[in-house]
């Protein structure tokens, strides 16, 4: 079998391409990346807690609420419902979280 004219094959090809991303863009399976998508959500800093020593905080609370989900500290947004995030630290390590260590007012222990 001998191909005399390849140029509809391969203009179907593209063409079929070029169908499929425009379909899968309008149903939404494609997400284009943004530079607002890895913006700061907000700056954080850790309040060291001393015995006998007294710290103040804000009254007013954040615009942000923390949940452990999975064993990380996961942020979202109450000012933009659907807006959340990973609490990193300045190495984008992801901050680790222990269900119930809380409550006993004791660290959680290390991961190994």
């Amino acid at each position: 079998m001998s191909v005399e004219n390849p140029l509809p094959y391969i203009l179907t090809a593209i063409g079929s391409v070029v169908v499929s991303v425009v379909a899968l863009s309008h149903y939404g399976y494609l997400h284009e990346a943004k530079p607002e998508d890895a913006l700061l959500l907000a700056e954080y800093t850790m309040l060291k807690t001393v015995e006998g020593e007294d710290y103040s905080v804000s009254l007013k609370p954040a615009e942000q609420v923390a949940q452990c989900i999975d064993g990380v500290m996961v942020l979202f947004d109450t000012k933009q419902p659907g807006l959340s995030g990973v609490l990193v630290d300045d190495r984008k390590r992801a901050v680790r979280c222990a269900m119930g260590s809380a409550a006993s007012g004791q660290p959680p222990a290390p991961a190994q």
